[in-house]
C-alpha cells in the first residue's frame, strides 16, 4: 500500500524542524558560554584593582596553625598576631604576639626592618622584569641573585609623603592581598559553568564552577626558569616533562567553586578541593587523602573588597593513622591611616 505523499512531507518537515531546533539550542549554548567567558575575563582583569582604590588603610591579622593526629589528638599548634601599617611607602607586617606572649620591641623592629627590605627587593625585581618584558631583554634578576643595593634609610632620613599619591610606593600586591588569591587565578576560556544565582551574606551572587586547565601552570615562572637554564647551558627536557605532567594531573583532579558579585565583577568567595591526589609518589609512606581551601572577602570600605579570611585543610594517612593539618589567616579591623602623621604600632602590654 502506498502511503499518501503528504505523510512523507510531514515527516521530512519534522526532521528539518528538529534539526533547526538542535542548531538553535547549540547556538544558544555557545552564546551563553561566550557570554560567561567574557564575564569571567572581566572578573580576572578587575581582581587586583581593589587594593589600589584605597591604599591608606591599616589592619590586624591573626595566623593559626594546628596539627592533629588520630582521634583529633593535638600534636602541635601556634597562634600569632600581627598588625599591618605603612612605612617608607610599603605595607609592613609587624608582629604583636606569639601564643599569647607579647613580642619584644627589639625583636619587633628587627622583624619589620627585614620585612621592608625583602619587600623593596621584590618590588624592584618586579619592576625590572616588567621593563625587560617590554623591551624583550632578560631582567637583571633573571641573570643573577638579587642583591639589595638600596638599604633602608633611618626613619629620620625617610622623606615624608606629600599626599595620597606619594603615600604608597609599593607596586606589588601586599601579602595580605596576594594570600587571598593563593591559587593565582588566570582567565581560562571555556572552563567555566554557570550553576545559578544564590544569596551569600544577603547579596545576590552568581555561583560559577571552574574546571581548571591553567590553574597550576605559571607561564611567567616557566619562561624565567627556561631563560636561566639557557643562560647556564642546561637542558633538562625530563624535568620539564615531569613538571608538565604534575601540573596537568593537579588541574584534572581539582574542583573550584566561585561566588561572584555580578555588578562589581568581584569574587567574594571561592572554595578549592583536590579530589584526586593518587598520582603523587610515595603513597606507601604518606597518602594525601584530601585538600580543601576556602577564601572569603569583605567590604570594609564602600566599593572596596579586601580579604577577610583564608582557610587550608589537608588530611593524610601515615602508619599511625590519619593526620590533619589546618592553617588559617584572619584579617580584621580595617581602618584608614592618617597620611599627615607617621604611623606607629602601639606597644603591646
Amino acid at each position: 500500500m502506498i502511503r499518501p505523499r503528504h505523510s512523507m512531507f510531514s515527516r521530512l518537515a519534522l526532521v528539518v524542524a528538529a534539526g533547526v531546533a538542535m542548531w538553535s539550542l547549540r547556538d544558544r549554548a555557545l552564546l551563553a558560554q561566550s557570554d560567561l567567558d567574557a564575564f569571567m575575563r572581566q572578573v580576572m582583569e578587575r581582581r587586583d584593582d581593589n587594593w589600589k582604590k584605597l591604599q591608606q588603610y591599616i589592619l590586624d591579622e591573626r595566623e593559626e596553625v594546628d596539627l592533629r593526629g588520630p582521634g583529633s589528638f593535638p600534636l602541635w599548634g601556634e597562634r600569632r598576631e600581627f598588625t599591618w601599617y605603612i612605612k617608607d611607602g610599603f605595607f609592613v607586617r609587624s608582629p604583636l604576639k606569639v601564643n599569647g606572649a607579647a613580642v619584644g620591641e627589639g625583636d619587633r623592629r628587627k622583624y619589620e626592618d627585614n620585612y621592608v627590605r625583602r619587600q623593596k627587593a621584590r618590588d624592584r625585581r618586579a619592576r625590572e622584569r616588567a621593563a625587560a618584558e617590554a623591551s624583550g631583554a632578560p631582567a637583571a634578576s633573571d641573570q643573577a641573585p638579587a642583591v639589595d643595593l638600596e638599604p633602608d634609610l633611618p626613619d629620620s632620613q625617610s622623606p615624608a609623603p606629600a599626599g595620597l599619591e606619594d603615600f604608597i610606593q609599593q607596586t606589588r600586591q601586599p601579602e595580605f592581598v596576594s594570600s587571598a588569591y593563593f591559587l593565582r587565578f588566570r582567565f581560562d576560556e571555556g572552563r567555566y559553568a554557570l550553576v545559578g544565582r544564590e544569596k551569600l551574606d544577603g547579596r545576590d551572587v552568581l555561583r560559577v564552577e571552574y574546571y581548571p586547565e591553567k590553574l597550576f601552570r605559571d607561564e611567567e615562572s616557566e619562561r624565567r626558569r627556561n631563560r636561566q637554564r639557557e643562560q647556564a647551558g642546561q637542558n633538562e627536557p625530563n624535568r620539564k616533562q615531569v613538571d608538565e605532567t604534575v601540573n596537568r594531573l593537579m588541574n584534572k583532579g581539582s574542583r573550584v567553586t566561585l561566588w561572584v558579585e555580578p555588578s562589581a565583577h568581584q569574587i567574594i568567595k571561592y572554595t578549592f578541593d583536590n579530589v584526586d591526589m593518587d598520582f603523587f609518589p610515595g603513597q606507601w609512606l604518606v597518602n594525601v587523602t584530601g585538600a580543601h581551601a576556602t577564601m572569603t572577602m569583605s567590604q570594609p570600605f564602600p566599593d572596596v573588597w579586601l580579604p577577610h579570611d583564608t582557610r587550608f585543610q589537608v588530611t593524610f594517612m601515615v602508619a599511625v593513622g590519619e593526620v590533619e593539618a589546618r592553617y588559617s589567616l584572619d584579617y580584621h579591623d580595617y581602618r584608614q591611616a592618617d597620611v599627615s602623621t607617621a604611623i606607629r604600632v602601639p606597644e603591646v602590654r
